[in-house]
């Protein structure tokens, strides 16, 4: 019910443009969220990446309202490859099309994605996945791009009952993908309403990224998780497999259980931290609130400290 209650705060804007304005909230965000700008995403990428992790950087933000905001999004992250380039730093973009005009048409959106895939060169982008409405868009999106640019890779959420025939049908041509556990508010006919059911799930779909058939065709699978259960789950299953650590990853974002960075350093494991900014923070934080009871308790303590 707690879960519920944040993810329809989170869909609210006008209580997160009442807490910016208050400096406290403000600095708590910092936890989870860079900074606004694009100097204070580079500032934490750049710590991260001394410390020996892989990044991947997001500019937050969701369903523009005009081409013109769309093309902003992207020189964005054309301006952030292009710094982050001379600086040295490693670190693969994460966008939302719908951030980059999907609600304006799919050619606006996937002109504004390849102007970030050229920029990015070699470097992998990420296509976030959202809300179920845009599943089989952002799906369309991706199989589009990828006959064209390598370097493209998608996002599948384990608690949508689809995603196992969606793994099924992108495995085949070779994937890079990242499997999250899902942060949108769903109807139980799309998604599993229990936590354990969507466990099960991730665990069952890692297993698939791990078959023969899926290494065969040369897939690489970014496990997005803080759970430490299924972390285990996962190398143990890598190790069955045979795989070497270098043929997959585990991401966690910025602020979140940075205590288990370093022990899957240690072991050869790749880590990638996913640093988000922007001043679009709000539906982004409070859906962090709804995944893990200890980011609440973290939030409510610092606000009583004061």
């Amino acid at each position: 019910m707690l879960r519920d209650a944040l993810l329809r705060l989170s869909t609210k804007p006008s209580i997160g443009r009442g807490l910016e304005r208050l400096p406290l909230t403000r600095r708590v965000v910092r936890r989870f969220v860079a900074g606004e700008t694009p100097a204070d995403a580079l500032a934490v990428l750049e710590r991260l990446e001394v410390a020996g992790l892989q990044t991947a950087v997001t500019y937050l933000g969701e369903n523009v309202a005009t081409p013109r905001a769309a093309a902003a999004a992207a020189d964005v992250y054309v301006h952030l490859l292009e710094e982050a380039r001379r600086r040295g730093l490693r670190a693969t973009p994460s966008l939302k099309l719908t951030h980059l005009g999907l609600d304006l048409g799919e050619e606006v959106a996937i002109a504004n994605v390849e102007r970030v895939l050229e920029q990015a060169g070699e470097t992998w982008v990420w296509l976030d996945m959202e809300g179920t409405a845009y599943t089989e868009r952002t799906l369309a999106v991706y199989r589009r791009l990828r006959r064209r640019w390598p370097n493209v890779a998608c996002v599948l959420q384990a608690y949508l009952h689809r995603t196992e025939a969606d793994l099924r049908g992108l495995v085949a041509g070779g994937l890079r993908m990242r499997l999250c556990k899902g942060a949108y508010r769903e109807p139980p006919a799309l998604a599993f309403p229990r936590k354990a059911d969507v466990d099960r799930n991730y665990a069952r779909l890692a297993g698939m990224l791990f078959s023969k058939e899926a290494q065969a065709t040369g897939a690489y699978a970014g496990f997005a998780t803080h759970d430490e259960r299924l972390i285990r789950v996962i190398a143990d299953r890598a190790r069955e497999f045979g795989l070497v650590p270098d043929r997959y990853e585990f991401q966690m974002l910025h602020g979140i259980r940075p205590d288990l960075h370093r022990p899957l350093l240690d072991v050869g494991v790749r880590v990638r931290v996913l640093v988000p900014f922007g001043e679009d923070w709000y539906g982004y934080f409070v859906r962090r609130l709804a995944e893990r009871p200890a980011n609440l308790r973290f939030f409510l303590t610092s606000l009583s400290r004061r």
